[in-house]
């Protein structure tokens, strides 16, 4: 194979690995907290998977661009500090039915993307800190309960930051898989050989107005303003204008039509963006959009091997789980809280945005997040306001 060609293959290969095992036991986190059963959950891994092997493959080729796809992590996380609410889990499907469709409406009419992004930068990152928070505090949690199963995934995870940053959370959950395979041999866990053939679990949606308000809103927001937003400035940054109208479109339909299978938000790739889009892709820009391409064949693999995962996740030990998202995380929510306090006069509503929303309280059926927002913005409004 030329070398010309093996280079940006591999970058997409390594652009999906990251991208995947960095941060799906946040969204099997998420989805089982807002009431996914083990199966549900597994649909939702593999239905997402599927979307963004496509997704990518279809608007790298059609605009020979280093596009690439993900799904919500920060929304993920953002489920896991909702938890279940009125409805259940067909509510919360009907929610990721509203927010795919909205992130549609968002490519068709601009002002709608403008509203999006008038919302002070440091009140959605302190809202997405906030809800971020709880599962950044599980590894303590589980350190203090099962420090010999997590103690070698926290040690892997912080040797790798500080040699080969990209790979620290894949490395972590290596880890983690051997912790449960060795839990597994030692008779402490069991292995259901019978579920490791991916499948789609399919849910009727059903709409409530606290799961509109209290999922399909903040789901939005963060999605838009965590994702879609930085995505495009990051692929700006190696000189690429992404078809706005074009990736909404993709992505939005993808996530309503799926959303019946477990999919709650996929999205333009941001962080991980960079690995199919930066020179060591390829040197020429305009053969980088074999990478994406690539990449989108790698998450057709590794859909295929999603439920395998959740079988090897659903036999981990106590605590092994929780703490592969909470260091998935940790960059996650550093970045969010220097973002939320980096304007010293807004620090108060933002740190009250960021305190609601870490909470967990949810008043009138609605979650934390919604309210962490608008009481933020309410703040904001009477501290700044001019006189």
């Amino acid at each position: 194979m030329p070398v010309t060609l093996a280079q940006p293959i591999n970058a997409g290969i390594v652009t999906a690995l990251v991208g995947f095992t960095s941060s799906f036991a946040v969204v099997l986190t998420g989805l089982r907290s807002v009431g996914a059963d083990p199966a549900q959950a597994a649909s939702g891994l593999f239905a997402m998977s599927l979307v963004m092997a496509f997704g990518i493959m279809f608007l790298a080729y059609r605009f020979r661009m280093p596009i690439t796809l993900a799904w919500s992590t920060p929304g993920a996380a953002l489920l896991a500090g909702t938890g279940a609410v009125a409805g259940g889990w067909p509510a919360a499907v009907g929610a990721f039915v509203v927010t795919g469709l909205a992130i549609v409406l968002t490519g068709v009419w601009s002002k709608l993307g403008d509203l999006i992004a008038s919302i002070p930068v440091s009140l959605a990152q302190a809202m997405l800190a906030g809800v971020i928070l709880p599962l950044c505090i599980e590894p303590v949690k589980a350190f203090a309960t099962n420090p010999a199963a997590v103690a070698p995934v926290v040690i892997v995870w912080l040797v790798l930051s500080r040699v080969a940053p990209r790979w620290a959370v894949p490395a972590a959950f290596a880890t983690a898989a051997v912790v449960i395979g060795i839990s597994v041999v030692a008779g402490n866990s069991s292995f259901d050989t019978s579920t490791l053939v991916p499948t789609l679990s399919l849910t009727t949606p059903d709409w409530t107005w606290q799961a509109l308000i209290g999922i399909a809103l903040p789901l939005y927001i963060v999605t838009m303003a965590s994702q879609n937003i930085p995505g495009t400035a990051v692929m700006a940054s190696f000189g690429y204008a992404v078809p706005w109208r074009a990736s909404m479109a993709v992505t939005g339909l993808g996530t309503a039509i799926t959303a019946p299978a477990g999919v709650h938000a996929v999205n333009l790739a941001a962080i991980s963006a960079a690995l199919s889009a930066a020179p060591d892709a390829h040197p020429d820009s305009k053969k980088r959009w074999i990478a994406a391409f690539s990449a989108g064949v790698s998450y057709l693999v590794l859909a295929i091997a999603s439920a395998a995962l959740v079988t090897l996740v659903a036999a981990a030990p106590a605590g092994i789980v929780e703490t592969v998202a909470g260091l998935a995380l940790l960059g996650v929510l550093a970045s969010s809280l220097a973002a939320s306090l980096s304007d010293e006069r807004g620090r108060i509503p933002a740190t009250v945005t960021f305190v609601i929303a870490a909470s967990g309280v949810s008043i009138a059926g609605i979650g934390p997040a919604f309210w962490a927002l608008v009481m933020g913005l309410v703040v904001r409004a009477t501290l700044l306001s001019k006189a």
